[in-house]
C-alpha cells in the first residue's frame, strides 16, 4: 500500500501535525503519524525510515522544532521526497528551525514550508501535487478543491463589501 509518513519529533508536535492528516484524510490518502526524533530516538528513527520506504512511503512529512534536524537526518537515510515542517516554540518562535529545516547540504534536499499550522496544511498539498503527478483521481480532486478555495475567498469578500457599502 502507498502511503504518506508523518514524523513527527515529539507529543506536542501532534496539534499542529493533526492539521496535516485532515488534509490527507479529505483526499483518502492513506498515511502513518509517528513521533520520532532524529536526536532522542536515531535508532528508531532510521529502521522506521527504513521500514517504511519498504512498505510504501511515497513521502516523509517531517514535523520538529528547535534544532529540527528530523526532516534532514529522515532526507539522509532515502531518496523519496521529504518536506519539513519547521515548528515553533522555541525562543525565537521557529525562526532557528526554519534555518536548520531549509539550510540542507546540497545533494540532500528538503522542500520547507512554513513553520507551525499554515506550514503543515501546505506539506499536505505539496505532498497531495507530488502524488498527482502519477494519479489523476488526486489531480481532480485538487483542483476541485483549488476552485473551492477561490470560491470561499470571493463570498468573503462579497460580505466585506456589503459592510463597507453599508457604512459609506
Amino acid at each position: 500500500m502507498k502511503f504518506v509518513s508523518i514524523i513527527i519529533g515529539s507529543k506536542s508536535d501532534y496539534e499542529i501535525a493533526n492539521e496535516c492528516s485532515k488534509i490527507l484524510s479529505n483526499f483518502d490518502v492513506p498515511f502513518e503519524l509517528i513521533i520520532s526524533s532524529a536526536h532522542r530516538s536515531p535508532e528508531r528513527t532510521h529502521e522506521y525510515v527504513k521500514d517504511a520506504s519498504e512498505r510504501g512511503a511515497q513521502i516523509f512529512i517531517c514535523m520538529a522544532g528547535m534544532a529540527a534536524h528530523l526532516a534532514g537526518a529522515v532526507a539522509a537515510m532515502t531518496t523519496k521526497p521529504v518536506i519539513g515542517v519547521p515548528m515553533p516554540g522555541s525562543a525565537i518562535d521557529g525562526i532557528d528551525a526554519l534555518y536548520s529545516t531549509v539550510q540542507m547540504p546540497g545533494g540532500i534536499p528538503v522542500a520547507t514550508v512554513a513553520i507551525g499550522k499554515a506550514g503543515a496544511k501546505n506539506a499536505a498539498y505539496l505532498a497531495l501535487q507530488i502524488l498527482a503527478l502519477n494519479n489523476e483521481s488526486i489531480a481532480s480532486k485538487l483542483a476541485d478543491d483549488r476552485a473551492k478555495q477561490s470560491e470561499a475567498l470571493i463570498e468573503d469578500s462579497k460580505k466585506i463589501e456589503v459592510l463597507i457599502k453599508e457604512k459609506a
